[in-house]
């Protein structure tokens, strides 16, 4: 039979399995005509796999639920989860099998439509093609449809100057409110940590004697661990907090502080002056500092957890201080204006750009 609940403008679809087994699903429209069309096919589906022994065709809910299990350890569960909800509307109650390119097409043209960035409209299909991806794994689709993924500009990389940071640090610090946020800060610009994994910081992965911490595997964006040795500020920082709290490393009246992110850092930034910059951005800014301060490319991919070297070449022009040495390693051409330069003119040259 088809019904509505209170506060839902859809019907609903509710009966009993042939095995006993009670059935209530969303319809997901408030036409009762479509409504009616999708409790005949479900019922059919139910009635086969329960006599005939086949397998019911799976649905996009059915789909998430494994997937959304095997992604809640980690740290971007948050993001993955806002994607999800962006996907429902369009794909709520259909069948795997028939999720086709034109759905896709009208997710694109619908953010698009709505000014979102095609970066952004990428996360969410990445979402779609994960979820779709473990259902073939599991035999619930034969194969995947074609996802193509928008161009994307350059990656945004925008960063402050120490006079700036101290700026914002100086306005997080003023207030009792703020002084934690002020802390967090520090520490991210002096580790270049994602914020999860400042927030999350626990003392039992924290060495001050051998002055490291490490970020486990489930708490890295890609997966893969990493050992981080600590600036002489990141010490500063972290004897700062000690006996605040027996497991988190920054607190507030006793519990984990949860978000830097928040409303009085945003706050804070206006008040430094300091546009256009988020929280994620503290990490941009360490990357370039130690660019800008002459840090190989390949110490600073170890150092930022970063799994390919790719990753952390947004960086490389920021810097060329490594290149300098190697910068007359050619030949020095004897010839200038079609005229051969004397043996002493060559000397003098080399004087000159030496001086």
């Amino acid at each position: 039979m088809l019904c509505k609940f209170k506060g839902s403008p859809h019907w609903y679809v509710r009966f009993t399995a042939p095995n006993g087994r009670r059935i209530c699903r969303t319809t997901r429209t408030a036409d009762r005509k479509l409504a009616q069309e999708y409790e005949i096919q479900l019922k059919q589906e139910v009635w086969r796999a329960c006599q005939l022994g086949e397998e019911s065709p799976k649905r996009w809910e059915e789909a998430v639920m494994p997937w959304s299990q095997a992604k809640k350890s980690k740290p971007s569960w948050r993001d993955l989860r806002r994607n999800l909800r962006i996907l429902n509307p369009y794909l709520g109650g259909k069948l795997l099998r028939d999720i086709t390119a034109e759905d896709i097409d009208r997710i694109k043209a619908d953010r698009e439509s709505a000014g979102v960035a095609p970066a952004t409209t990428n996360r969410t299909l990445e979402v779609l093609r994960s979820v779709l991806r473990m259902a073939l794994k599991r035999n619930w689709l034969k194969a995947l449809p074609p996802i193509e993924f928008l161009d994307e500009p350059d990656v945004r990389i925008r960063w402050i100057t120490p006079e700036e940071a101290d700026r914002l640090i100086q306005e997080l610090a003023k207030s009792k409110r703020t002084a934690a946020l002020a802390e967090l800060v520090r520490f991210s610009l002096a580790t270049g940590l994602r914020e999860s994994n400042v927030t999350g910081l626990e003392w039992s992965r924290v060495d001050l004697e051998r002055r490291v911490m490490w970020v486990e595997g489930y708490q890295s964006k890609n997966g893969s661990a990493f050992n981080l040795p600590l600036s002489a500020e990141a010490i500063l920082v972290l004897r700062r907090q000690q006996g605040k709290h027996s497991r988190w490393v920054f607190t507030y009246y006793g519990k984990r502080v949860k978000r830097g992110n928040t409303k009085a850092f945003k706050a804070a930034l206006k008040r430094a002056g300091i546009s256009n910059f988020r929280w994620h951005d503290l990490r941009h800014t360490w990357a370039s500092w130690h660019v800008q301060n002459g840090t190989p490319i390949p110490v600073l991919q170890q150092l930022g957890g970063w799994k390919t070297l790719a990753m952390v070449m947004r960086y490389a022009h920021l810097g060329a201080s490594h290149l300098a040495e190697f910068a007359d390693n050619v030949p020095r051409l004897r010839v200038v204006a079609g005229k051969k330069l004397a043996k002493s003119e060559c000397d003098s040259t080399e004087d000159a750009v030496s001086a």
